[in-house]
């Protein structure tokens, strides 16, 4: 079971963004955002392709899918995101 957050679970992570150099900060915080809506797109556009997929091939995007979804999960228990 996952832990709720708090400021002091998010304390080393938020020191360690403060102190980088805010270039780098601010690429991290791009990469982030980037890479969650992407996730999005990839995974929507992943289930609406399905719909169009002959059934006799069986369901391989929505399986891709699912696997995007899960890949949305595990970025929003990331820290991370509620820091930047």
């Amino acid at each position: 079971m996952k832990t709720k957050p708090t400021p002091a679970t998010d304390q080393p992570l938020r020191l360690a963004i403060q102190h980088l150099d805010p270039h780098r900060a601010q690429e991290i915080r791009e990469a982030y955002y980037q890479v969650v809506t992407n996730l999005r797109v990839l995974a929507e556009a992943l289930e609406v392709a399905d719909v169009d997929t002959p059934d006799h091939l069986g369901q391989p995007l929505l399986e891709e899918h699912l696997i995007a979804v899960r890949a949305l999960e595990t970025m929003r228990e990331s820290q991370l995101g509620r820091i930047l």
